[in-house]
């Protein structure tokens, strides 16, 4: 297996890259393409130990930065002879070279850039960022978080279908339980996009389970839930914010205490409490985010991510790769649409 690690991605590349390169290298016994200007990451690795025969650099002489927009940012991503890191990095998955590109740049570049070089799979119009949430049972699939802020009925249906085919193969979901984001529990509630898309749920032959509040969501009623970019990105950003609203609440409220019993609850609940962030809120856990849709495997963290979230971006990219999960996706996207236009045609 070999995984391809835009190496001028993160906010402060290519330090956390090379570093989670060989980390990476060591714990998964598995080639780490480092993908970047090769003048400044040889020095790099030399300094964090030297050369790794599972560590290999491909020279990209451009990038694809935070400031690059509008068309500008749409030809670097286009242009068959485009040098930059993501360009070349997701031409190896294209051609077969790599089986997963990880980057943790800017998230329009790293979209536009996979979905004109890899193009989707069939019967895929949309693709969709997605990730994890924590719930009270574990974590469900959120789809889409950001890429597609305005979509149509049958958008929500691909995202369905695709988020249901993840958590089966990467989540050992069994029969994954979906849900729509709406503003209320009855199948009448929410807006057009939203009423448009039930019907085509309930007839999808997934395991649907009707219209979801945010307490649904976060209660662990659903497996699966499925939103157009501009909700799921609000959810996205939204539940950060109170996750960590509420654990500087909890550390101030324990600081300012004059109580001895508080301190020493507070002493005796900080390692329960650290673990929980660690291992449910902490988004460095999980790494990056799948762009579900397009014809490869392509992740996106975060800028702010360091060596340990970028390491975690491809222990689940591995995870993709070893569970089949882009032939399983292309495989239910045909049953299920197939399947759907043959019941309308009835």
């Amino acid at each position: 297996m070999r995984i391809v690690l835009d190496a001028m991605g993160s906010d402060t590349c290519p330090e956390p890259e090379v570093v989670a390169a060989l980390e990476a290298a060591r714990l998964f016994g598995e080639e780490i393409i480092l993908v970047g200007p090769a003048d400044q990451l040889r020095p790099r690795l030399t300094a964090l130990g030297g050369e790794n025969p599972l560590v290999r650099i491909v020279h990209a002489p451009d990038v694809i930065t935070m400031e690059d927009k509008g068309l500008g940012l749409a030809l670097k991503a286009k242009r068959r002879e485009a040098k930059t890191s993501m360009a070349i990095g997701i031409d190896f998955v294209k051609d077969g070279a790599a089986d997963a590109f990880v980057t943790a740049g800017n998230t329009g570049g790293a979209m536009a850039t996979a979905y004109y070089r890899l193009g989707t799979i069939p019967g895929v119009e949309r693709p969709g960022l997605t990730a994890l949430f924590p719930n009270k049972t574990g974590f469900c699939t959120v789809l889409d978080i950001g890429a597609n802020p305005d979509c149509k009925p049958e958008h929500l249906l691909v995202f369905a279908i695709m988020g249901s085919v993840f958590s089966q193969k990467v989540r050992g979901v069994q029969s994954p339980r979906v849900g729509l984001i709406s503003n209320g529990e009855e199948a009448g509630k929410g807006n057009e996009l939203v009423k448009g898309a039930y019907p085509l749920l309930a007839a999808s032959g997934l395991n649907f389970v009707g219209n979801l509040e945010g307490k649904e969501i976060f209660g662990g009623e659903a497996d699966v839930v499925v939103a157009d970019g501009f909700t799921g990105n609000v959810l996205l950003k939204t539940s950060e914010a109170v996750a960590k609203l509420m654990s500087d609440l909890i550390k101030e409220e324990i600081k300012n205490s004059k109580s001895l019993g508080a301190k020493i609850g507070g002493l005796l609940v900080k390692p329960v409490l650290k673990n929980m962030m660690k291992k449910k809120l902490d988004p460095a856990e999980v790494g990056a985010a799948l762009l579900l849709g397009v014809n490869g495997l392509v992740y996106i963290g975060h800028g702010r991510s360091d060596s340990r979230a970028m390491v975690s971006a491809i222990r689940v990219a591995r995870q993709a790769v070893d569970a089949k999960l882009l032939d399983a996706v292309r495989q239910a996207i045909q049953e299920r649409l197939t399947t759907q236009k043959i019941q309308e045609a009835v």
